[in-house]
């Protein structure tokens, strides 16, 4: 089927951001992968994901009422209802009055608290009644002092709570997000993350009590977080935000046919079982056909009605459908939702302004600038979480991939990377520092191994993906020119 060509590169030049700020997304902005079903589970405590895989997302979006309204009918067997009482514990917002802030965090673990204790104390207060005495208790030190000091009464309350929730057939929901924010370095953030671990662990043994923690696929360091007894029973139910391609376009099509200009996608896309969904809002939701989620040929036909058959004037150049996503792949293959759009919406954008009288949609050479500009949004992601690959990576701008380490040592060695990182460690100026550093150049590249940034190839080379690659202005012959 045809698609008017100008409607069309409008609506994917509509396409939206992706921000996760903590704020709740409108219902009809909620796509859900079948395997993300898994992890809104409340009996799924422990939620892990790359940066930019909907770990904030869903951390929001489970807070409103109407979203968990639309979870709950797509999946008829979800203990998540409309009904759930959904709590924060800690997250990208700050949020005093229902958890402490970093700092906050620390004095209290500076004070000796064990920080299973702290997070005790942040559950307990989201799940004690009006009239408790907990509730007279004017700051987080006081309430950590009273939880430490009164264990008895404290376990009435989880009971009685756990008891209530259960006669009315709902769960108590505690989400808990964004836990590289609550220090700054490794040794606490792990020490935090335990003591979380244990809260969870001690949650399990209630009915309808729960904990859900969404952390980064790096912080889940088993010799560091799960080092006490039953640990495994968290671990084990770890469920990963994934998502493969198939899910990466089937985000594209909802974004579209529920988009501003969505009426033109909804007929290209639609079927005789397609049909917008009620939210019992002003907005409608339009649930896209099966088929264009799980057949990855059906998908592969319609984005090329939109793209164009090749990367090029020939298909040596690669086939759009496998190429975007293979392009903004890290070295483990997953690819952020967030810079997927992006890429699209820049390549609609840069289409329109230097392509308008193309036959397609989308340019070959402006979906390669839209890798471009992805790129630049992972490194830009990549250098709030861990500032110290900046200084790493920077200095190796202009290098071309594969190449031998040596070359990328000799580079970190003549620009004094190591001792100027090493330093900056000794005066606590780095956030989440290189955990290897000890171990030299070596160590470094193991760090942004575990990263997905580096990989090393079976003839012993250092490679870089384009995603990264890009962004930080190393060539590779024949690939995607790099940022300027």
């Amino acid at each position: 089927m045809a698609i008017d060509v100008g409607k069309a590169r409008q609506a994917l030049a509509d396409l939206p951001e992706g921000t996760s700020h903590g704020e709740a997304p409108p219902p009809e902005h909620v796509y859900l992968p079948r395997s993300h079903i898994k992890a809104i589970d409340p009996d799924n405590p422990l939620v892990t994901g790359m940066r930019g895989a909907g770990k904030t997302f869903w951390w929001s979006a489970l807070q409103d009422l109407d979203v968990r309204r639309w979870v709950a009918s797509q999946d008829s067997r979800s203990k998540l209802s409309v009904d759930t009482e959904v709590r924060t514990g800690f997250g990208v917002k700050p949020a005093p009055d229902e958890y402490p802030s970093k700092d906050v965090l620390g004095q209290l673990m500076r004070q000796d608290f064990d920080p299973r204790i702290v997070w005790r104390t942040v559950q307990a207060w989201q799940l004690a009644p009006d009239n408790h005495p907990l509730r007279r208790q004017d700051t987080w030190l006081e309430r950590a002092q009273y939880i430490d000091n009164q264990p008895e009464s404290v376990e009435r309350m989880f009971q009685q709570r756990d008891d209530e929730s259960d006669r009315k057939g709902i769960y108590f929901l505690i989400l808990f997000d964004a836990l590289d924010r609550c220090a700054d370095d490794w040794q606490s953030m792990y020490r935090a993350i335990r003591g979380l671990m244990q809260t969870a662990l001690e949650m399990r043994s209630y009915k309808r009590l729960r904990v859900k923690m969404f952390l980064r696929s790096d912080q889940v360091n088993e010799t560091e977080i799960a080092d006490f007894p039953d640990a495994s029973k968290i671990l084990s139910s770890a469920v990963e935000l994934s998502w493969p391609r198939r899910e990466l376009y089937g985000l594209l099509w909802h974004s579209l046919t529920n988009g501003e200009n969505g009426e033109v996608f909804q007929t290209f896309l639609g079927d005789e079982d397609s049909a917008p969904v009620n939210l019992d809002r002003q907005a409608l939701l339009f649930d896209l056909p099966r088929r264009s989620i799980l057949s990855e040929e059906y998908q592969r036909k319609k984005f090329h009605v939109i793209s164009g058959p090749w990367m090029g004037t020939n298909p040596r150049r690669g086939f759009p459908y496998t190429w975007v996503p293979n392009h903004l792949a890290d070295t483990e293959g997953r690819v952020s939702p967030r810079s997927f759009l992006a890429a699209l919406r820049t390549a609609a954008e840069d289409t329109a302004t230097n392509r308008s009288d193309h036959e397609y949609s989308l340019h070959y050479d402006s979906i390669k600038r839209g890798v471009q500009e992805a790129s630049k949004i992972r490194v830009s992601e990549l250098r709030e979480d861990y500032p110290w690959v900046d200084r790493a990576m920077r200095p190796l701008e202009g290098m071309v991939v594969p190449c031998v380490f040596r070359e990328i040592a000799d580079r970190w060695q003549n620009e004094g990377v190591i001792e100027r990182l090493t330093e900056e460690m000794k005066q606590q100026e780095v956030k989440l520092p290189p955990s290897r550093i000890s171990q030299g150049p070596a160590g470094v590249r193991a760090d942004l191994e575990s990263l997905g940034v580096f990989m090393r190839m079976r003839d012993g080379r250092g490679n870089i993906p384009d995603v990264f690659r890009v962004g930080y202005g190393l060539g590779r012959r024949g690939g995607v020119r790099p940022v300027r």
